[in-house]
């Protein structure tokens, strides 16, 4: 008896293919990479750093599959919102020195010098500004730093000269030559 073929009642698909290999291969590989992509920047999120958030975002967006997009650009409006909210506006100098002062007496030491840092951005005069990096650069332990800032404060103003001498956020510099020579100078 010959035996016959007989057709399998169900043939199996085969991806298509190209020159450089499966075509769902790419795919996979392309959309293994975006959703990488995708949750490095929901990270960003996490951690607060919405500008960074949004731009890796922004990158991701024309790339993406359709079918992230639509999160995508969700996520885009959420980050431009966060980053909005996070931004203070002051009124006067003096409220953002005030501002910067709160930083400093609650600890947040660098965020403090990033406001004082700003103040002086706007205003390279800003006398209070300068004292206020002294008295941060004293709390912290960088003496040389502190009299730079409280040298450059008082020769913008020399009523910090007096103001310096009783401020007891100076008592770690009390004992520096240099900053008794600064406060009492010979005349």
């Amino acid at each position: 008896m010959a035996q016959t073929k007989t057709a399998s009642s169900s043939p199996t698909k085969r991806s298509p293919r190209t020159l450089a290999g499966s075509a769902h291969a790419l795919a996979d590989e392309s959309r293994t990479h975006t959703l990488k992509l995708y949750e490095a920047a929901l990270k960003l999120m996490q951690e607060g750093k919405y500008e960074s958030a949004h731009t890796a975002f922004e990158k991701m967006l024309a790339s993406s599959p359709p079918d992230l997009a639509h999160s995508i650009r969700m996520y885009i409006n959420a980050c431009v919102q966060q980053a909005s909210r996070g931004k203070t506006q002051f009124l006067s100098n003096e409220e953002h020195y005030d501002y910067a002062i709160s930083l400093l007496n609650s600890g947040n030491y660098e965020d403090a010098r990033e406001e004082f840092q700003a103040i002086l951005a706007n205003n390279e005069s800003a006398d209070y500004a300068f004292y206020g990096l002294a008295v941060l650069s004293s709390m912290t332990g960088e003496s040389h730093r502190c009299l730079e800032h409280l040298t450059e404060a008082i020769r913008l103003n020399s009523r910090n000269r007096i103001q310096a001498r009783a401020d007891s956020d100076f008592q770690d510099m009390a004992d520096d030559p240099r900053f008794t020579e600064l406060l009492y100078p010979e005349s």
